[in-house]
């Protein structure tokens, strides 16, 4: 596996994580906070540094980082939320925002993978 399978494979592990605590049990919006501004910082450190030939590749990089940005805003809104049901609605949000997160990682792994053939 390359380098940068390996690190993006560590990226969707922290994704996937998120999303199950985030989910299954009761986070604490600091917390989540915490630990989407880690996945911002790995993002930035150990994934925009991997300058890819591939456009295509360029481009889920691009929305990733949309992606994260808008995460943070949602998290920003969730802390916010003073009704549970309003709460419930943004948790929904922020594990539709990991699960898009996830789906680019898993296209880029393709693309990697097509390209060691």
């Amino acid at each position: 596996m390359s380098l940068n399978r390996e690190k993006y494979q560590a990226l969707v592990t922290l994704l996937e994580q998120l999303r199950s605590d985030a989910t299954t049990t009761q986070i604490v919006a600091p917390e989540l906070r915490q630990r989407v501004t880690s996945l911002q910082q790995l993002f930035g450190q150990q994934i925009v540094p991997l300058a890819d030939q591939d456009s295509r590749v360029q481009s889920y990089q691009t929305e990733m980082s949309k992606q994260l940005c808008l995460l943070e805003i949602d998290v920003m809104f969730l802390q916010g939320a003073r009704q549970a049901s309003t709460a419930q609605t943004r948790l929904q949000t922020i594990s539709d925002r990991l699960t898009t997160l996830i789906q680019y990682c898993d296209a880029i792994l393709q693309q990697e993978a097509k390209g060691e053939k």
